[in-house]
């Protein structure tokens, strides 16, 4: 009589992952993700703020340049601003020199940790931390962001 066993099926090399594989790739991508998250939102954040160093780079140099060309007398400036612009908008569309208009910023750039083209304004007569504008000229401009930089300063000191 023949015993009742089962018949032995030969094991063939089938491809593919065992389930411990799967679940041993999976955690090092969730680690690997893990640690990148941080990263991209530190690189993000720093772009943005070379971005701001930029913006208020480019609008204090407007400022300064229209400053010097109405201290060279180019252009009539009201009676009490110093020689600084009356508002932003003023060095986008710009003064008339000679007959010639004079702009001295393509456009008021977004800001952006606020996301909108609303800078602070401080005029000569506003105290240097102040966050309100008097409205006589725009001697500087300063982003309205509450934020903390990377380097632990306030964005609106700088």
């Amino acid at each position: 009589m023949k015993s009742a066993g089962f018949k032995s099926i030969p094991r063939k090399n089938f491809p593919g992952f065992t389930l411990i594989e799967l679940i041993v790739a999976t955690a090092i991508l969730v680690i690997l993700t893990g640690l990148a998250i941080p990263l991209v939102r530190v690189t993000i954040k720093r772009e943005r703020e070379r971005e701001l160093r930029h913006d208020l780079w480019e609008m204090r140099d407007a400022i300064d340049r229209y400053k010097d060309a109405a201290d060279r007398g180019a252009f009539q400036i009201k009676v009490g601003s110093d020689g600084y612009p009356p508002d932003l908008d003023t060095l986008v569309k710009g003064v008339d020199v000679g007959g010639k208009k004079v702009r001295f910023l393509r456009k008021i750039p977004v800001d952006p940790m606020t996301g909108n083209t609303e800078w602070g304004e401080r005029s000569m007569q506003d105290d240097p931390d102040s966050d309100s504008w008097g409205g006589q000229n725009v001697f500087d401009v300063f982003t309205k962001s509450t934020g903390i930089a990377l380097d632990g300063t306030k964005y609106k000191d700088w």
